[in-house]
């Protein structure tokens, strides 16, 4: 792998003394700058091994230790000043060298920080090819297949027996338009540990893997994040154990509608349904149906109906609901929305099959709650729920 040694000093003395002892090969490269031309050079500094005579140039410096990234700097010093090397270090410095010291004490520094410098071409070679096929985010370190990220590291999980959570977050409807996703992830990468997981799934949506830790951790770091963000932001979390992916999806995407839902019931008034507004929230639900509900429910019923063998998925509406219907030859399952006072809206789920076993469960939502994006991320779980039950029905049989 290239390497690239750039030279900064404003003494071209300090280029004679310091090129013979780099033991640079053939296919290195090597620059020479003075302080003065860093600013129309500095593009060149990315990725590179900087070798910075200080001598009469401690602010300078320390003012390029600073602004630097991904370059790791060897600074040579002509005094032993202890506060120089403290705020060095502190900026980043990789290492400190008196220029009295001998040349196998200076080789003994240099050869670890040209392996350094490889290694980061490396990375910075691979992580291009991540962004190139759409795996990971140009600006920042967040994964875009969900699906493939969550089911290769629940396989490390497992077979490691140790201790992780899966997070979902989002912003709510009235919030989502006013945070930028840039802002969520930078805020978020920022306060989590390289070992832990960002993973994009929806618009201004995420999944956050933990490692080693059990969701009480999860839930105290999430409280230290939310504080950063001017805008309503929630999460929910729940523990990997010996979980499918698609049951791990389906239990955090729960906790984190059951986050929203609590946020937005910490914000109404105790009148906010009186009798007054009946009439008006009954307006809003219908508005719901013909705007949100039955567009979604008919554009996920396209997408799915080609794609599951023997399932047949139909939809019904009514004046004041809508259901969508899921048919197999032994398992049939419905998902059904009403708002009961116009007050709340209740997502009724129910599976059964052949043998009368049944399994329900509710998802309870403020009426501005229901957004098409939470929407669509609810039936599709559903779907994939019914799919997995569908399976274990006949592995059960045979």
């Amino acid at each position: 792998m290239l390497g690239r040694v750039v030279l900064i000093s404003d003494d071209k003395d300090f280029f004679e003394y310091i090129i013979p002892k780099l033991l640079l090969r053939k296919s290195d490269e090597l620059f020479r700058f003075s302080f003065d031309e860093l600013t129309e050079k500095f593009h060149q500094l990315d990725s590179s091994l900087l070798i910075i005579n200080s001598e009469n140039k401690q602010e300078q410096t320390l003012e390029l230790l600073n602004i630097i990234k991904d370059s790791p700097a060897i600074v040579f010093g002509y005094n032993d000043d202890e506060t120089f090397k403290i705020k060095g270090y502190k900026a980043g410095m990789f290492a400190y060298i008196p220029i009295t010291s001998s040349d196998e004490e200076i080789q003994a520094i240099l050869l670890p920080a040209l392996k350094l410098v490889s290694s980061i071409n490396k990375n910075k070679l691979y992580r291009e090819i991540l962004v190139r096929n759409n795996l990971v985010t140009q600006n920042n370190e967040v994964f875009l297949d969900s699906n493939t990220m969550i089911e290769q590291e629940l396989t490390k999980i497992q077979n490691s027996h140790k201790n992780a959570v899966l997070g979902a977050i989002s912003p709510d409807e009235k919030s989502k338009f006013a945070i930028q996703p840039n802002q969520i992830e930078t805020i978020i990468l920022n306060n989590i540990r390289e070992s832990d997981l960002l993973i994009n799934f929806a618009t201004n949506k995420y999944f956050l893997l933990l490692h080693d830790a059990d969701v009480e951790n999860a839930y105290s770091l999430w409280n230290k994040i939310v504080t950063n963000f001017s805008e309503p932001i929630y999460a929910g979390f729940v523990s990997v154990g010996r979980k499918s992916r698609q049951q791990l999806v389906s239990e955090v995407l729960n906790k984190l509608h059951e986050s929203i839902h609590r946020g937005f019931k910490s914000t109404m008034t105790a009148d906010v349904f009186t009798g007054n507004n009946f009439k008006l929230y009954k307006e809003e639900f219908k508005k719901k149906l013909e705007q949100v509900i039955t567009p979604v429910f008919y554009h996920v019923q396209q997408i799915y109906n080609d794609k599951l063998f023997n399932i047949k998925i139909d939809i019904g509406h009514g004046e004041d609901y809508s259901i969508l219907y899921i048919k197999s030859k032994n398992t049939t399952a419905d998902l059904r929305i009403t708002s009961p006072g116009y007050a709340t809206v209740n997502i009724d789920i129910n599976y059964q099959n052949a043998e009368n076993s049944n399994d329900s469960k509710r998802i309870t939502l403020e009426p501005d709650e229901l957004e098409a994006g939470l929407l669509q991320d609810i039936l599709e779980q559903f779907i994939l729920e019914f799919k997995r039950k569908n399976e274990e029905h006949y592995d059960n049989i045979e």
